[in-house]
């Protein structure tokens, strides 16, 4: 017997949201994401700190199509596009 019933809608699967994106299964980035979660085991979770290896890890990812190639500014780097231009 099968559990579909004439009142249910069909299943339409829908893209990722923002943020989301596929496992690094080759583990390409991964040496970067193990500095960087030491980087904020020693500094207490503090991102601050490890923002250039964060920065690092993104573009890693979307140099080997982990993720879409987005402006920095968009994922969160701001200051170091204003700090470029100043300089």
């Amino acid at each position: 017997m099968s559990s579909y019933t004439f009142s249910q809608k069909l299943f339409t699967p829908t893209p990722p949201e923002r943020g989301s994106f596929p496992l690094d299964h080759e583990g390409r980035c991964k040496s970067i994401m193990i500095r960087y979660m030491r980087c904020l085991s020693e500094n207490r979770n503090q991102n601050t700190m490890c923002r250039d290896i964060a920065k690092e890890y993104l573009g890693c990812r979307m140099d080997h199509d982990l993720m879409t190639r987005d402006d920095w500014s968009k994922l969160g780097f701001t200051d170091e596009i204003k700090d470029a231009k100043e300089t």
